[in-house]
């Protein structure tokens, strides 16, 4: 009995070894990072999603369009509308992104996108994929980053989680040899290392910035973990400018709270887990995960988003045009960075965070006790146009 329980166990591992062999081998031939600089015109998809994310993704576009209007009328940049990725046809179609859209995101270089309804027990929906996590796997979006900011803590960091790889990857591959013994597995590729790892190297030097934190549990989870850690060595040394250093996960987790360390932490890159785990911390440090922006970034591909939910009860109760857009409009900041316009991007940030942290001339409730988004929307640009907007900033910094 035991010998068969052995072979079943065997089988079971040999299939996911040779399904994460395969992958190895693509990800050795996988193109380089796109140039969007070198681009003739660069495409920026956006998709509205469900519920609430219609409206405040509009207000979103109306600020890129405000802040990138020299490119698009010399034609360098394009925003083009991706309709259907809504809950409704991927429900009629049973796919997770209908194909028909799915092609038309991948005429587009980056994409920004609203929250998607994902079916849930006792659903009207049927059982079908969140379009998050196919959208990451169609077009490799391995990268998941997240900033986050509190400048009265000095927090202003980065976050850089690997996607694709770790426990999520095999979550659904576990194996139940009998009911008193069960196995999950984690993988770890020296290719998907490298590639998280130097995308956060590379936002340092990008925005100057001298510090990188690598997060694992490679004194307990040694092989896997120690890959990971063991990357971040080699990647470092093509990197002389930025300083880096590492912590294990459990005290990562106090020193984020830990008002003498906050400060010192600026772009951390962690294996997927533990990626989960911090950025749901630090975004309920910062005020909740709905102020948090969101981007998935992968070498041919990236896709920015609210990390909130659709809200669908705010449109049963007809409250979407005072949905707060913070959560998009900090993820376009994201999609500005990512494309080469960072000084663009920090004014959409400084203006924001102004907006929304100092200011607060406006404020937001979700209700009609507050501001709606366009109106929202409408300080922040005129926040940019401020001349003294980054004097204001420092000020209140």
């Amino acid at each position: 009995m035991s010998e068969e329980l052995v072979q079943k166990g065997s089988k079971h591992f040999e299939k996911l070894i040779r399904e994460q062999l395969e992958r190895v081998r693509l990800l050795k031939s996988e193109p380089d990072w796109i140039n969007y600089q070198s681009l003739d015109k660069i495409i920026i998809g956006a998709a509205g999603g469900d519920g609430i994310g219609p409206e405040i993704t509009k207000h979103a576009i109306k600020i890129l369009n405000f802040l990138l209007e020299d490119e698009i009328n010399s034609g360098k940049v394009e925003i083009r509308e991706i309709k259907g990725l809504t809950i409704e046809k991927r429900a009629e179609v049973m796919k997770a992104i209908p194909d028909d859209v799915l092609a038309e995101i991948k005429k587009c270089h980056v994409l920004l996108k609203g929250p998607t309804t994902t079916p849930w027990k006792g659903s009207p929906w049927p059982n079908i994929e969140s379009a998050n996590v196919a959208m990451r796997r169609e077009l490799d979006l391995f990268a998941n980053v997240r900033p986050v900011k509190v400048p009265e803590k000095g927090i202003d960091w980065m976050f850089y989680r690997e996607n694709t790889e770790g426990e999520y990857v095999l979550g659904s591959k576990g194996i139940a040899i009998t009911e008193d013994l069960t196995f999950d597995f984690k993988v770890i590729t020296m290719q998907g290392s490298e590639r998280i790892i130097r995308a956060a190297f590379e936002y340092a030097k990008k925005n100057s910035i001298n510090k990188i934190t690598v997060v694992t549990k490679a004194n307990v989870v040694k092989t896997t973990d120690g890959k990971f850690l063991e990357m971040a060595e080699r990647v470092s040394k093509d990197y002389p400018e930025v300083k880096w250093d590492d912590w294990y996960i459990d005290i990562m987790t106090a020193k984020l709270i830990d008002p003498e360390r906050q400060s010192s932490f600026k772009v951390l890159v962690m294996p997927n887990l533990y990626g989960d785990i911090l950025t749901d911390e630090a975004a309920q440090i910062q005020g909740g995960v709905g102020t948090a922006g969101s981007a998935n970034i992968g070498k041919r591909y990236a896709m920015f988003e609210a990390i909130h939910g659709s809200a669908l009860k705010m449109i049963d109760e007809g409250r979407q045009i005072y949905a707060d857009p913070s959560s998009i409009i900090k993820a376009a900041a994201l999609l500005l960075n990512h494309i080469g316009f960072v000084e663009k991007a920090k004014k959409l940030e400084m203006a924001l965070d102004i907006c929304a942290e100092f200011e607060k001339k406006i404020k937001i409730t979700g209700r009609d006790t507050g501001a709606t988004g366009e109106e929202f929307g409408k300080y922040i640009m005129d926040t940019i146009m401020d001349p003294k907007l980054e004097e204001k900033w420092s000020s209140y910094k």
